[in-house]
């Protein structure tokens, strides 16, 4: 399985850098919004293909699939782009590394999209994520289908780890801005989830 953890004697470039082809946008310091798609990305920077350059050190600000918003300052120009540093918390950047983790992993093990079955936006959206220790978060179900869920909490829980979202036992499998993706631990019916997500 692919990691991010590398020794951190590598102080050039601390953090590994993945592959990832991400769509998004960003918006430089004028306010103004373009399109990108990331070449690579670390917990630390990232390579992006954009329409418009950035100067050298001007903030940043991007909003990609996946992974939500990040900013940092561009650091050098690249072919049909640049490169940009992410600026982040500790506890940020470990989000972002187990979210790259999860995206590069998915890639090398061929793992289909997560949108394997059509979504449903449920009428009765409220409900609850319990937490193995039992604790129960109050969450609201933005879309479910027959294995998983996209709920809105702000609660940061590692990925893999596993809760109940109501009745149904599933796993976290991603995180994204104010809240998780979510996959049941088994293949769900129609009927159950109309019963319980209406």
């Amino acid at each position: 399985m692919f990691s991010l953890k590398m020794p951190l004697s590598d102080e050039r470039r601390r953090h590994q850098r993945v592959k990832v082809a991400l769509l998004g946008r960003y918006m430089l310091t004028s306010r103004r919004e373009y399109p990108c798609q990331t070449l690579d990305m670390s917990p630390g920077g990232l390579a992006l293909i954009a329409p418009v350059p950035a100067q050298p050190g001007e903030r940043v600000v991007a909003y990609l699939d996946h992974i939500g918003r990040i900013e940092g300052l561009m650091v050098r120009p690249i072919a049909n782009g640049f490169a940009m540093t992410v600026t982040a918390t500790i506890r940020k950047r470990d989000k972002l590394a187990a979210q790259l983790t999860w995206l590069a992993n998915r890639s090398i093990l061929g793992l289909p999209e997560d949108r394997r079955h059509e979504r449903l936006v449920p009428r009765n959206a409220r409900s609850v994520l319990t937490t193995e220790d039992g604790v129960e978060h109050e969450c609201r179900v933005i879309d479910v289908s027959l294995s998983g869920a996209a709920i809105n909490i702000n609660l940061d829980l590692p990925i893999g780890t596993p809760v109940m979202l109501g009745r149904t036992a599933a796993r976290v499998v991603r995180h994204f801005e104010r809240g998780l993706a979510v996959e049941f631990t088994r293949t769900q019916n129609l009927e159950a989830l109309q019963e319980q997500f209406g």
